[in-house]
């Protein structure tokens, strides 16, 4: 069997050398973005298959292009199992990534110039939300609904009022930064009252949806719902758009051609894969951990005094205001916690008076570090490692210990599919 590593140390020893480090840093680290984890082997093997040499543009039975048998029989599986995990009656596998996804819904849809009721990037929203500086912030009118001062709870009656003054075409719900789970049939009760589509964007929770730990939205009649593949399904990057079997044929067109060329089958492989591996028990226990895990870590850093955006968390995902708590803006904390080898990433906070890159917080999450094997125990260290690294004022002896423990717990729970130094 060709051994390609030996091929890339041969020929660019640069790249290489890169490749190594960045396998040393996730061995020796701990990764706390919510929107990161660790793939399975398969999905690996995948990526890197002869499935990347093919162009496939079209869909399976009506390619551009001839030899598509076994890229055909992949995709229809990739759709097959995307419909069963999520209960839909249509799956489309393609998408390049999550903004791509979210971008051809809307460009489906609803026409330019349309009204697009959805949440604002400070209170949890994501760019492809409608964001001023993202493209769809100026193709569509989007109107922004914000979460409460009381613990960051979504007004459904702000929300319906909203709605009935704007008439949106396309009611939106999802997140990118809100530490709770949504109630989505609300949402749909004020889209029906205006004449309005549903969609969820579920990119952050897919995994935690497919593996029954919180709501489906297509349970709650949804039209469409969109979601990353990595993150907390574990699988390669890329996209998938779910949605009623009325949409099939707009939300396809818009991909392709709408959108984009030919599909990355490396990709479509891989998320046929993860679909396989989201349908089983063993998904299941690993989706409910990852909740008992948030919920172990949030509990620890507020007993440690940390001021949690939204009080808590009822999904994978922590947001810190380290400004009100330590006075430190979510730049500095970031940095404070790569000098002990816990990977966040700093984060804007509702109504955030810093600029984004030096905002007010950080966020992390609990997918990755269950993936590793950690249960609520281990949590609770991590969270008391952070707490005392964020309060020890940059003092190297502190640090230094910090640091060693943390190795101490990566030695204990290997990544997954990666091999030992």
């Amino acid at each position: 069997m060709t051994n390609y590593r030996d091929i890339l140390k041969s020929t660019d020893p640069d790249v290489f050398a890169n490749l190594c480090g960045e396998e040393d840093r996730q061995r020796d680290g701990l990764e706390l973005i919510p929107s990161e984890n660790y793939t399975y082997p398969e999905v690996l093997a995948l990526l890197g298959s002869v499935f990347t040499n093919k162009y496939s543009e079209g869909y399976p039975g009506r390619r551009y292009y001839g030899g598509q048998e076994f890229t055909d029989a992949v995709e229809r599986l990739a759709r097959e199992r995307a419909c069963k995990v999520f209960r839909a009656e249509h799956a489309n596998v393609q998408p390049l990534s999550g903004s791509p996804m979210n971008q051809a819904v809307y460009l489906g849809v609803v026409d330019p110039g349309d009204t697009i009721l959805a949440m604002d990037l400070s209170h949890g929203g994501h760019l492809t939300h409608g964001s001023p500086v993202s493209h769809m912030g100026k193709l569509f009118n989007f109107v922004r609904y914000k979460t409460t001062h009381n613990q960051g709870a979504i007004d459904m009656d702000e929300i319906r009022r909203l709605a009935k003054e704007h008439n949106p075409k396309l009611v939106l719900c999802g997140y990118t930064s809100y530490p709770r789970d949504i109630d989505y049939a609300p949402f749909k009760e004020v889209a029906d009252e205006v004449g309005a589509l549903t969609m969820a964007d579920v990119s952050h929770v897919g995994g935690l949806i497919a593996g029954g730990a919180l709501e489906n939205p297509m349970d709650a009649g949804f039209d469409i719902m969109t979601t990353t593949t990595h993150k907390s399904l574990r699988g390669p990057r890329g996209g998938m758009i779910l949605c009623k079997k009325k949409y099939a044929k707009k939300l396809d067109a818009s991909v392709f051609p709408g959108l984009q060329g030919g599909p990355h089958m490396n990709a479509v492989a891989a998320i046929a894969v993860t679909l396989k591996l989201a349908d089983t028990v063993e998904f299941r226990d690993y989706a409910q951990q990852v909740l008992q895990n948030a919920t172990a870590l949030a509990n620890t850093l507020i007993a440690h005094g940390a001021h949690l955006v939204t009080g808590g968390t009822s999904n994978h995902m922590i947001v810190i205001n380290t400004k009100t708590w330590l006075d430190m803006d979510g730049r500095q904390a970031e940095e404070m916690l790569d000098r002990v080898l816990l990977t966040t990433n700093k984060q804007i906070t509702p109504d955030d008076p810093l600029p984004p890159l030096r905002p007010s917080g950080i966020r992390l999450g609990t997918p990755a570090v269950t993936t590793r094997g950690m249960k609520e125990e281990h949590m609770v260290e991590v969270g008391t490692i952070m707490a005392e690294a964020l309060q020890s004022g940059g003092d190297e002896t502190k640090l230094s210990a910090l640091r060693s423990k943390v190795k101490q717990m990566t030695e204990q729970f290997p990544v997954p599919g990666l091999e030992p130094r």
